[in-house]
């Protein structure tokens, strides 16, 4: 008897433990696993749109100086522009915002953010980050999959593939959407996808508002009991067709009803609110359910708390070509007392410490101002060659700002980190080489950070 014989006889679906680093058993391959990982799980809160460092974590006084006047040449020769190319003039921008310092360790952090100013000493700041995509689509492409190339798995997928789901009842990857700002860019499945990896390992959006999941419950007549043998039924038919074809998809349809079962009780208990503390709405700023950006920062805990691996959360409403004075305040505001009390609600709950909160969008603004006839009022253009972000919690130094970038904020002249860093630091705080994390496809040995050479961020970890 052959090896696939044997697999199928015996009971197992050859074909996912085949593409599947977890042996039957449940235990990881070692052979891309580190000795220790200092997080469990990731909160991944995406700011959908790109928002600007200069209103937010990159100070520059000296850009604030120049405001209202030409752009040096020397910046921009030869350099990639969006919209800005169409400006017969091209003026400094500088910071709509003043920037105050916070805690012990004196982290400069725009008045938008108070309550992240709350944080600070939790906050790994890296102000040198630069991405190679100047547009939308491909730059939230690279920051989730790490390529601009379609059809490739999320970084939510790599870590489910690699570590597996941490909870029974829910999927391992949960994704939920808010909006409130100017010009907010669609999003797409695509970018929570399991790309070539099995279709287990792909992120399952949760709405923000009304029913959390569509048709949890059983219709009218049909009560637990009968549900339960209607999908036993349907995935013996499924195990027989398994038993007969090569296909990885009936493996993981199996899957997926016994989850869809289970999560009829699940999802009740995730949205019973009852055994909340009173105040736990005002903390986060919200009414939970509300479809905010605060509410789903509660989400996440819950999810968290549950078991859920990656949980990612976008907000949209972060393009600001125009009337950035007045966009920014909004979308700052929508987000930053639910990123706030997340990470103090972790942290009091003991679980901060395994828990690696990223907060970063595609990619930053420019230092120089752009104008649309819509408004009148200037904004910023899209801008690859700088950005900030932050990281927090499971194994990171917090109260650091990396990296700087000139003295206009055009690009990084230290400690310069590319996207494909960010995604490796990740990797290694969950305990994986990002490098020997490979799926063979196409004929390539395909991972998270590419075929590029990728680094630790060194001066985050703790």
């Amino acid at each position: 008897m052959d090896r696939r014989q044997f697999l199928k006889y015996t009971g197992f679906a050859g074909a996912t433990m085949m593409s599947s680093p977890l042996t039957a058993a449940g235990t990881p391959n070692p052979e891309f696993l580190l000795k220790s990982a200092k997080a469990k799980r990731v909160i991944f809160l995406t700011m959908s749109g790109g928002m600007s460092q200069f209103e937010s974590f990159d100070n520059k006084p000296v850009l604030k100086k120049y405001d209202g006047k030409k752009m040096p040449m020397e910046y921009l020769k030869g350099q990639q522009l969006a919209q800005l190319q169409a400006q017969k003039e091209i003026l400094c921008y500088g910071p709509q915002f003043k920037f105050n310092k916070h805690g012990q360790s004196g982290l400069e952090i725009s008045e938008l953010f108070p309550h992240l100013g709350s944080v600070a000493d939790e906050l790994a700041i890296v102000k040198s980050a630069y991405t190679e995509q100047i547009n939308h689509d491909p730059a939230i492409s690279m920051l989730n999959a790490g390529t601009f190339l379609n059809g490739r798995p999320s970084m939510g997928a790599w870590v489910n593939y690699a570590l597996g789901s941490g909870s029974k009842d829910l999927p391992g990857f949960v994704v939920l959407e808010s909006v409130k700002g100017r010009n907010p860019q669609p999003l797409y499945a695509r970018l929570w996808n399991n790309g070539f990896l099995d279709s287990v390992f792909q992120g399952v959006k949760f709405n923000s508002k009304g029913d959390t999941v569509y048709y949890v419950k059983n219709p009218n007549g049909v009560d637990r009991v009968r549900q339960g043998q209607l999908i036993k039924t349907i995935n013996k038919l499924n195990r027989f067709s398994s038993s007969h074809m090569d296909d990885d998809e009936i493996s993981t349809r199996i899957q997926q009803y016994e989850m869809a079962h289970r999560m009829q009780s699940s999802i009740p208990d995730l949205m019973d609110m009852s055994k909340e503390p009173a105040q736990i709405a005002d903390i986060y700023g919200c009414k939970p359910g509300d479809g905010s950006f605060a509410s789903n920062c509660l989400m996440a805990r819950k999810l968290a708390e549950r078991g859920v691996r990656f949980i990612q959360l976008y907000h949209r409403g972060w393009d600001h070509h125009d009337g950035i004075r007045k966009y920014m305040p909004i979308c700052a505001e929508a987000v930053d007392q639910g990123t706030a009390a997340l990470i103090k609600d972790l942290k009091q709950r003991d679980m901060l410490k395994d828990t690696l909160i990223v907060f970063a969008g595609e990619f930053g603004r420019t230092p120089m101002s752009q104008t649309t006839k819509k408004t009148g009022h200037a904004g910023r253009d899209h801008h690859m060659k700088s950005m900030s972000y932050f990281m927090c919690g499971g194994g990171i130094k917090g109260g650091v700002s990396v990296g700087e970038t000139d003295e206009l904020g055009y690009k990084p002249v230290e400690d310069a980190h590319h996207i494909r860093d960010m995604h490796a630091t990740m990797l290694h705080l969950l305990g994986i080489n990002h490098k020997k994390l490979t799926v063979r496809f196409q004929g390539l040995d395909n991972r998270l950070t590419g075929v590029e050479e990728a680094h630790l961020i060194k001066k985050v970890l703790a």
